[in-house]
């Protein structure tokens, strides 16, 4: 099982999608998200973990997401059942998704 480190030089790849949403429709979007994860990116070689962040005033959705390599998101985002999702998101929800790396921890 693996868990979010957050670790600069980590041999991990970070997208993080952000969602502009209806207020009135964040819980839905968050719905399917969940359930997107559990039923397809998990299950894709190279996931490391999903966290979802959901804005106060419910108009954002924040996806962060960790996999092994960029290799292993681009064969995710041209697999049929996750494109299905993304479809079904992008129904709610208007996505930037982007590639990062970390740059910089600080702890107390």
């Amino acid at each position: 099982m693996s868990e979010t480190v957050i670790r600069v030089g980590d041999e991990v790849v970070t997208l993080i999608n952000v969602f502009d949403v209806e207020a009135s429709k964040q819980q839905e979007l968050i719905g399917l998200l969940n359930e997107g994860t559990e039923k397809v990116m998990r299950n894709r070689p190279g996931f490391v973990s999903v966290n979802l962040l959901a804005s106060v005033d419910g108009t954002r959705v924040v996806n962060y997401a960790q996999w092994r390599s960029q290799d292993d998101i681009k064969a995710t985002m041209a697999d049929p059942e996750a494109q299905a999702y993304a479809k079904k998101t992008a129904g709610l929800a208007k996505a930037a998704p982007l590639v990062y790396s970390v740059v910089s921890v600080h702890h107390a």
